[in-house]
């Protein structure tokens, strides 16, 4: 099954970033595994995503109520695609993926979605915060684990 690991991030926006460093790291890890990194989101992922069977997408969250390098799994049934949008910036994933399946794209069977929990995404800095740099390494190895690469 070919696969495609996608981290999504801003490189200096703090722990924004927590998903291409996660993304990078199973990529040194795992060399057999497709890794690409992007800043992009919503439709602009059709083009990186097509043609993949499988999809581990690693991106960051602020929730308030989590703990900073929580890891959440979700998968796109957890999303409700919204096609009455005005703007394709304001698309999310699940709408972003409807509208490909819709256009004949050859969309991924398999997707899953690990959130990152973070303290900081608006102070400009290419590290993140220690309490989430410190739990990349178990991230890396919990979703290395979970996905079976």
């Amino acid at each position: 099954m070919n696969t495609l690991v996608l981290g999504i991030g801003s490189p200096i926006l703090s722990d924004d970033a927590v998903g291409l460093k996660i993304a990078q790291k199973l990529g040194e890890q795992k060399p057999g595994v497709e890794v690409e990194q992007t800043n992009e989101a919503a439709i602009a992922l059709l083009d990186l995503i097509t043609g993949y069977e499988k999809l581990i997408i690693i991106d960051s969250i602020k929730t308030e109520r989590g703990k900073p390098g929580e890891l959440y799994k979700l998968g796109l049934e957890d999303f409700s695609p919204n096609m009455d949008f005005s703007s394709s910036h304001s698309m999310d994933i699940a709408t972003a993926f409807e509208v490909g399946v819709r256009l004949g794209c050859s969309m991924p069977q398999s997707v899953s979605i690990y959130a990152v929990e973070i303290k900081d995404n608006e102070t400009f800095a290419e590290q993140c915060t220690p309490e989430v740099a410190e739990k990349i390494p178990s991230m890396v190895k919990q979703i290395i684990d979970e996905e079976k690469l």
